[in-house]
């Protein structure tokens, strides 16, 4: 593993404490307010650190349309959060690996194989057990299960938008996060400005580090490793959020939950192994 890939794996550890981030700062901030605050943040620190270079306006139409599959991914995300484990949370988000190759399917008109299909039978076997083995799913994990959706279509619009400034597409992306996030905050939560330090430390910690810096290293250092690598590093990014959990709130899954966990990231290794 070269210095670009251990940057790169670096990065997927700061995506993966993310998730008892957000799980200890719902205790003082309604959900899409604690968005709208995160990605406010982000957005203004992307336009001090890059300024003139992220305000395309070629991109803000795909900005656009990139912001609300964004919106809707870490919408469903946090509201699932208040209902389930953040262990649970970042295994279950993971499953947007197996979920891209049948969205490209129908917007990209990409090729399935017979290991998507076996990916996915496995992950959602996974599922199937970390959401404790019953079909009358918990709440929040069939919410993060339309967050995993979500995120899918997300990554195969960023294909389909590839020949666009991918630095202001994602900062038009970031910062329509936020618009929508502040709009929905308004129209049905109510607007709070947290005392504690608490929520703020999450906010912080997600909007510097998971947004602007992970994002400008990811942009910096991909490049220097083979995509099929790259994706391999980030699938480790649910592993780092069940530890993060655990050593930050404690979380520990049950019997049935590290099995489930385990036929997800197979499913998952199995998908992102395929281009190798």
């Amino acid at each position: 593993m070269n210095r670009s890939e251990l940057i790169l794996l670096g990065i997927t550890a700061i995506w993966g404490f993310t998730f008892p981030a957000m799980k200890a700062s719902l205790d003082y901030l309604p959900p899409i307010l604690f968005l709208a605050y995160r990605f406010g943040i982000a957005s203004l620190l992307m336009l001090i650190i890059f300024r003139s270079r992220v305000l395309k306006r070629e991109t803000l139409k795909e900005g656009f349309v990139l912001g609300l599959t964004l919106f809707f991914g870490h919408g469903f995300q946090i509201v699932g959060l208040k209902y389930t484990t953040a262990s649970n949370s970042a295994f279950i988000t993971s499953l947007y690996v197996v979920f891209t190759p049948f969205i490209a399917y129908f917007i990209l008109g990409d090729r399935l194989g017979g290991r998507d299909v076996l990916s996915l039978i496995m992950a959602l076997t996974g599922l199937y057990l970390i959401s404790g083995a019953s079909l009358n799913f918990n709440y929040g994990d069939l919410l993060t299960v339309l967050c995993a959706i979500s995120f899918a279509f997300q990554i195969v619009l960023v294909q389909r938008f590839e020949k666009k400034d991918y630095l202001s597409l994602a900062f038009w992306q970031i910062l329509w996060n936020f618009v929508f996030s502040l709009a929905f905050a308004l129209l049905f939560e109510s607007l709070v400005v947290p005392r504690d330090p608490m929520p703020w430390m999450g906010i912080l910690y997600t909007a510097i580090f998971a947004t602007v810096v992970a994002f400008t290293l990811q942009v910096k250092y991909q490049r220097d490793t083979k995509a099929h690598r790259a994706a391999l590093i980030y699938s480790a990014e649910p592993i780092f959020g069940h530890i993060a959990a655990f050593l930050t709130i404690g979380e520990i899954l049950s019997p049935k939950g590290y099995l489930g966990a385990a036929l997800i990231m197979a499913g998952i290794w199995n998908e992102v192994r395929k281009e190798a």
